[in-house]
């Protein structure tokens, strides 16, 4: 690094902007707390000139904020007494009296044998990190202005530059001329795409049995094409995940035994009649009811207790079921990722939404999957078992002690196979260039080449091809005892959140048919029994926007202010009776007139009609069909 070079880190974050603030947050943490005391956060909607970003860079540094244009704001007074001039030369200042104080103080607090451990781990003086969050929106003047300043001064100031970029690092040449990128020491970082991290939520929080709340495939899916059709925000995943929560413990009232096995059974235990009942209506259940003899179904219909007992056993069951399913479904994840072209997808997501969907078993992917397993090599089939191996070892699953022996049985017989295909080779080898070398003639050298090309097609499967079978044909097997569709098992209502269409109502809203529900029908979202209507009538209780927009869906292309004012006070004025006092009317209709241009005025801010220069007195209208 040259003596004018200001260090500088290009962090590539990638296009999902909405979750870097989390990230630059965290960054200033970590360096807060490890190297220096000193960080600035930058955007570019606060630094339009050198001059606005020199206040924001001191006002962060100094713990203080400096404005120069609220000098007659009475909230900064207090600030404006203790203003100091923006500039490289005010920042050199304070950042030298500042070292100095802190450098005094640890020299007072510390113990020589202190001095010398701590001389290690804290810097003399620590830099000054600046991050630009959003460096492409920076304007280029405002950057080659701060850069060119800090480098005339990087031996007073020790600056660190960290750009936070979405798009490329070439954006840093593009912004920037070669006589200013010349003064920055460049270091790229690039950070894990969203999609690793997608997968890594998805693997902590659903893909495991400690967390009993699970989502539906539906809703599942609904979450996963917003993140790669919308934002690939993780953060906005994780928000529509909390949001599933609240509404399944909101709208659920079994919700309660959503929990931890051992807290579950006991909840079971002091149900309430009416809960049992509800226990009753769930769909799952009523299969399971028809399912048993007419006995039991008689006791699990009226009798509490024993449908605590049975409950308490599903409960235990699917708890189960979720154990064994998350090892399975690695397992088979693990054979199929490495398939060309990825029949059951490349991410483990992919494959936990088809397994949700349906029997995977049934569907082609699953057979062209088994078709394409049956072709693996002797590697990276040994390799695919002892994953499989690692992952049922790990396994909180009580019933795969088995597997794993059969496993492990199937790895030692391939080490034997290696062993004996080894001097079958050797033999076979030999033997053929015996034969070879008897057959002086060439008739009787095709002829034996022929015999045995055709040999070789017409022989049966060798020893390998048959442990392939074998294995495959096994971990089918566990397919398809341990990855049944949630909605196969009992009780699976109370954990699951299945209910998409709230979920896509709250995250994909459409803003103009709400738009026109809330003005057309205001008791939708008012719930306010003076604003039902039926059908077309206006309401003159519905507040003055709502009976302004009625109004102009009657109307064409063009509006008469003056009739619609008419219309306005009629409806109004309805409930009103016929010997109203005439000097007291004439107050009102001032106030409904006042009414009027406001509701007139927020319609017109909303964007359902513009002023018109065809006619005075008249108002264009911009939506058609009810929205």
């Amino acid at each position: 690094m040259k003596s004018r070079e200001i260090p500088t880190a290009a962090l590539v974050l990638g296009v999902n902007v909405t979750d870097h603030d989390m990230t630059f947050r965290s960054l200033s943490e970590v360096l807060q707390n490890s190297i220096t005391p000193y960080i600035a956060l930058l955007e570019a909607k606060d630094c339009p000139g050198i001059k606005n970003l020199m206040q924001k860079l001191m006002g962060q540094l100094m713990n203080s904020y400096i404005d120069v244009d609220s000098l007659e704001d009475e909230d900064y007074v207090q600030v404006s007494q203790n203003r100091i001039r923006c500039s490289m030369t005010s920042l050199i200042k304070w950042y030298g009296s500042v070292t100095k104080q802190t450098a005094l103080k640890r020299t007072d607090s510390e113990t020589p044998s202190k001095k010398r451990a701590s001389s290690s781990r804290q810097w003399q003086s620590p830099p000054v990190v600046v991050i630009f969050k959003d460096m492409e929106s920076f304007t280029t003047k405002v950057l080659q202005d701060f850069i060119v300043i800090s480098s005339q001064h990087i031996h007073e100031l020790p600056l660190v530059l960290i750009f936070g970029i979405a798009t490329s690092p070439m954006i840093i040449h593009s912004l920037l001329p070669h006589s200013v990128s010349s003064l920055l020491c460049i270091e790229l970082f690039q950070s894990l795409s969203c999609k690793e991290h997608l997968s890594t939520i998805i693997d902590k929080l659903l893909l495991t049995a400690q967390f009993p709340f699970k989502l539906g495939e539906k809703v599942l899916q609904v979450l996963i094409n917003i993140f790669l059709y919308h934002d690939f925000s993780v953060q906005n995943f994780v928000k529509g995940f909390q949001l599933c929560i609240v509404e399944h413990f909101y709208s659920q009232p079994l919700s309660v035994l959503c929990c931890q096995l051992v807290d579950a059974k006991k909840r079971v235990n002091s149900l309430s009649h009416g809960q049992c009942e509800n226990i009753r209506r769930l769909p799952s259940f009523r299969r399971y009811v028809e399912s048993q003899a007419s006995e039991k179904q008689i006791a699990l219909l009226t009798v509490d207790d024993y449908l605590k007992e049975t409950a308490q056993k599903l409960l235990e069951d699917l708890y189960v079921y979720h154990e064994n399913y998350v090892s399975v479904l690695r397992c088979l994840h693990v054979l199929t990722s490495s398939l060309p072209k990825y029949p059951l997808g490349k991410q483990i997501r992919e494959l936990h939404c088809a397994c949700l969907e349906n029997q995977v078993w049934e569907t082609e992917e699953y057979e062209s999957s088994l078709q394409l397993a049956r072709m693996l090599n002797k590697s990276d089939l040994v390799t695919m078992l002892q994953q499989c191996v690692e992952i049922f070892v790990s396994s909180s699953g009580k019933e795969f002690g088995k597997t794993v022996e059969k496993l492990k049985e199937f790895l030692t017989q391939f080490q034997k196979l290696e062993v004996a295909e080894a001097s079958q080779e050797q033999d076979a080898s030999a033997s053929s260039q015996k034969e070879l070398q008897k057959t002086t003639d060439l008739y009787h050298l095709q002829k034996t080449l022929l015999e045995l090309k055709e040999s070789r097609r017409s022989k049966k499967l060798s020893k390998f091809e048959m442990l392939r079978f074998e294995v495959v044909d096994y971990i089918d097997s566990l397919v398809r005892n341990y990855l049944v569709p949630a909605d196969h098992k009992t009780l699976h209502e109370i954990v699951y959140f299945n209910t998409a269409s709230i979920l896509r109502g709250h995250l994909n809203a459409a803003p103009r048919i709400a738009l026109h529900t809330a003005l057309n029908n205001p008791y939708c979202y008012l719930k306010h029994q003076a604003l039902k209507s039926d059908g077309g009538s206006i309401s003159n209780k519905a507040p003055d926007i709502c009976i302004v927009y009625k109004l102009h869906l009657e109307c064409g292309r063009l509006i008469n202010l003056v009739d619609w004012l008419e219309a306005f006070s009629t409806v109004v004025t309805a409930a009103e009776g016929p010997n109203a006092d005439a000097v007291s009317s004439d107050q009102v209709d001032d106030v409904i007139h006042a009414r009027f241009i406001r509701a007139v005025s927020e319609l017109e801010l909303l964007g359902f009609i513009k002023p018109s220069k065809q006619k005075t007195d008249h108002v264009a209208r911009l939506t058609w069909g009810g929205c």
